[in-house]
């Protein structure tokens, strides 16, 4: 934080945030300068300025207490927050705004990040006196979202902000976040006005194939090429300049001339930039995309590229691209951080949008979801992706969308490597794709292996409606694609249920079971009765027509009897048609082999699951967050490189966050490990203490029943282990129970990581685990998720296992997880469940040290 970040406003203008310097003295003063008589006294409660003038000297000085943020706009300071902490639990709040930026929600902004900031710093209530007149103040902080209290006295309002973050909170920024995104793309993705900047009278340049393409597609805004070298291009007046107030321009000019364009651009008061130009981060100028990227944002410019194709948007005839073929209009908005994966798409799909991203500078897949969130010309969000900027937020994001349109996602770099040394259980499992698998599926984004898998789910998605159910029903004219199709289903977790008598009705020779074989003969008319019969029962969810060509009446009058049978229908209907991929009468999506048709089918009726599922409401435990940040400081002051803490020092921090291990007494020699067994109760269990995986080199020893036995396991355990063992614990032998290992990780990037699965020294060997990203709403589900579930519940007449404890304890560690970031790794294993509980046994804990991370809820443009 200490460099600042950027954010957006209501209206889609961009800000600079920083904490206050001492060399912002003059700035605050003209700031002061700058402000109303009224903004003056509504904030220091005095007439005049100097009051006013006073203050700013004292918080520029070195005997300045409190903590403030600034905001910056077109190399302006325009707003100071600050808040002092008291010697209590409570903090002094206020505030003062340029009087030019009222009304563009810079003022709210700025509270929401002192808010979080004090609950960061520990500080548990603000507070504020507030002129009863002041009423915009007044509505602002009732708008947070967060809890207010307030008394009036004499004249003024005493207002008291719990600083701990909500589900309120939550909400409104949310929802202000996602106001100011649509505005900052609104004049980018829907101009009123386009340049193109490079705009060549050479036909093979790019310049003049995306003026071509503007102007072959249609828009209907005015259209300014821009070449200070020519008079017309493509029958157009040229300009030798950006002329002012243009909405986009796109930059089609050498990487040399683009900041200088730039430039010129942001004089001329232009919303967005597409900049098509290559030479940039990709070719290892990551100093000149950054300088590119500051001079956009310090005008309040997006940025789209650099290094991309262009965008589409056909709700407006919108081609601002250099794409060879012009895009065909549908419900489908596509976004490709791949130039080549994106014109393919757009070769095969009916696109709403397309924007290519290139080097992602600025305009991500983040602020797209935001955009085609509400976009009514969108039924269906396609994005390929090679990286993630903001994974922590596009989870967020994606999880608010995906409750609305589906979320298609290809990412690639499934196979790489974990980005650290890990030892535990847990984080072995956890590679950084098991991340991305975690992030997106709480999230309710489709997930895909393949650019085709994305096409085929897509076309299903955007021509269909949502599947009631898993419910198939298979009918064409050839038994072995049928029987494809079938065990396709099978495998897919699809039903493929048995018909009733007499449906559909039958013919001489016909299969009249599922799949419904109609046989080589039939004709065109009969397999359309066919589906109208299908469509119109109960028993079925969905209805896959499976012909092979040429036989029956030919592909053709097939291919609209099919059509015809589905028309009007509100039941999904999807076809294999073998060896063709098309869509049949602009809404039947078909697909050129059986289990291509199912893939895509499992995907839908996947998400159309997810979407019926309530989403439980989301507690967050009650936990000790001041007392763990202590221990974990304590520890790395001792250990700056990181450790795996003692096992009495994880057993404090799991306290912390409700998490009881099982008594243990650590011991030092075969003496004080028979009198920590006699303490503990026999029969007891002796663990090696040190960096190895005790299963591993023997140093568990289970049913110890006398103190003698425990002396004697113990010598031969410090025998076998020898230096790398530094003493062990004793524990009570507990009852039996179901053994579970949960944990967790925390990755730089994606942040925490928690898991459940089977436990033990089964649990690398059988890898049954779950992952969630933290917080967790649906922990019963998740472990309902193992294929051991099963023994949870009461298996071959055991009695159930306590699921609500251990579901607890999985909510519990994702909060320690959240608090905590320099806990790399969590492993509680086992965990033994049983009727009457959840009570892990045994603790590793690994800490590091780690930069501090913005709040999840910080609205900043990464």
């Amino acid at each position: 934080m200490a460099e600042g970040y950027d954010v957006l406003l209501r209206d889609g203008g961009i800000a600079h945030v920083r904490p206050l310097r001492p060399g912002d003295r003059a700035a605050l003063h003209e700031l002061v300068d700058r402000s109303s008589e009224r903004s003056a006294y509504l904030r220091f409660f005095t007439g005049g300025r100097n009051t006013a003038h006073a203050y700013m000297d004292r918080v520029t000085s070195d005997k300045y207490r409190g903590h403030a943020l600034v905001a910056v706009m077109h190399e302006r300071l325009v707003a100071v927050a600050e808040y002092i902490p008291m010697d209590d639990d409570r903090a002094d709040l206020a505030i003062l705004i340029d009087d030019a930026v009222h009304g563009h929600g810079l003022g709210t902004l700025l509270l929401e990040h002192v808010a979080l900031d004090a609950a960061g710093h520990g500080v548990r209530e603000l507070v504020a006196e507030v002129l009863a007149e002041n009423r915009p103040m007044i509505r602002v902080l009732h708008d947070l979202g967060l809890p207010v209290g307030q008394r009036f006295e004499d004249g003024t309002l005493h207002v008291a902000i719990t600083a701990e973050p909500t589900a309120g909170l939550r909400e409104g920024i949310e929802a202000r976040d996602h106001e100011a995104e649509r505005a900052s793309l609104a004049r980018v993705l829907a101009p009123r006005s386009v340049a193109v900047i490079g705009a060549s009278r050479d036909e093979r340049a790019v310049g003049h194939k995306v003026l071509r393409n503007l102007l072959d597609g249609g828009f209907a805004g005015p259209i300014h090429p821009v070449n200070p070298n020519a008079t017309e291009v493509a029958g157009l007046t040229c300009r030798p300049g950006v002329p002012a107030g243009v909405d986009l321009a796109v930059i089609a000019v050498p990487a040399a001339h683009v900041l200088e364009v730039a430039r010129d651009c942001a004089k001329a008061g232009v919303a967005g930039l597409v900049v098509l130009s290559s030479g940039f981060a990709e070719a290892g100028q990551h100093g000149a995309e950054a300088e590119l990227l500051q001079v956009c944002r310090s005008a309040g410019m997006r940025l789209i590229g650099p290094n991309c194709l262009g965008v589409v948007n056909t709700a407006v005839r919108l081609n601002a691209s250099f794409l060879p073929h012009p895009p065909v209009r549908g419900r489908i908005a596509l976004m490709s951080q791949s130039g080549a994966v994106g014109a393919a798409l757009l070769d095969r799909l009916e696109v709403s949008a397309f924007v290519s991203v290139g080097n992602k500078a600025d305009v991500s897949g983040n602020d797209l979801l935001e955009y085609w969130e509400d976009d009514d010309g969108t039924d269906v969000i396609a994005l390929y992706l090679e990286s993630f900027g903001n994974p922590r937020k596009f989870a967020r994001i994606a999880r608010r969308v995906t409750a609305r349109k589906p979320v298609l996602l290809v990412k690639s770099g499934r196979s790489g490597a974990g980005d650290r040394a890990v030892r535990s259980h847990t984080a072995a499992a956890a590679t950084p794709d098991v991340a991305v698998d975690a992030l997106v599926r709480a999230a309710g984004v489709i997930r895909l292996d393949s650019v085709h898998d994305l096409m085929d789910t897509a076309k299903l998605l955007a021509s269909q409606p949502l599947p009631r159910g898993r419910r198939v029903a298979i009918v064409g004219n050839s038994g072995g694609p049928e029987a494809m199709a079938a065990d396709a289903c099978e495998c897919r977790g699809l039903t493929v249920p048995e018909l009733p008598p007499g449906l559909p009705a039958a013919r001489p020779g016909a299969a009249m079971t599922n799949p419904v074989d109609l046989t080589a003969d039939a004709s065109a008319a009969e397999i359309g009765a066919a589906l109208k019969a299908l469509i119109a029962s109960p028993h079925v969810d969905v209805i896959l027509a499976v012909y092979t060509p040429p036989f029956g009446s030919g592909l053709e009058e097939t291919r609209q009897a099919i059509a015809e049978a589905a028309m009007g229908a509100d039941k999904t209907v999807l076809a294999c048609v073998v060896g063709h991929d098309d869509l049949i009468g602009g809404r039947i999506p078909a697909y050129a082999f059986p289990e291509q048709a199912v893939e895509a089918l499992a995907h839908v009726v996947g998400y159309a699951e997810g979407r019926r599922r309530p989403v439980p409401p989301l507690v967050l435990p009650v936990a000790d967050d001041r007392t763990a940040r202590e221990i974990v400081q304590a520890e790395l002051a001792a250990h700056p490189d990181g450790n795996w803490l003692s096992p009495a020092t994880a057993a404090r921090l799991l306290s912390c966050y409700g998490v009881p291990l099982v008594e243990s007494i650590q011991v030092g020699g075969p003496q004080s490990a028979a009198e920590a067994a006699r303490k503990v109760g026999l029969p007891v269990v002796l663990k090696a203490v040190g960096p190895v995986h005790k299963s591993d080199v023997g140093g568990v020893r289970l049913g110890l029943r006398t103190e003698e036995e425990v002396r004697r396991a113990y010598g031969e355990m410090s025998g076998r282990i020898g230096e790398d063992m530094s003493g062990a614990i004793v524990q009570p032998m507990l009852a039996g129970g179901v053994e579970i290992i949960a944990g967790g990780v925390n990755y730089p990037a994606f942040g925490p990581l928690v898991m459940v699965g089977m436990g033990g020294v089964t649990a690398d060997l059988l890898a049954d685990r779950v992952f969630r990203v933290p917080p967790i709403a649906d922990a019963a589900a998740m472990i309902d998720e193992m294929r051991c579930a099963p023994l949870l519940h009461g298996y071959r007449g055991s009695p159930p296992a306590d699921i609500d404890a251990l579901a607890g304890l999985l909510v519990r560690i994702g909060r320690l997880l959240e608090d905590l970031p320099q806990v790399a790794e969590l492993d509680l294993n086992p965990v033994m469940v049983t009727p009457g509980g959840a009570t892990p046994v045994d603790a590793r804990i690994r800490v590091v040290p780690c930069e501090p991370r913005p709040s999840p809820l910080l609205r900043r443009l990464r």
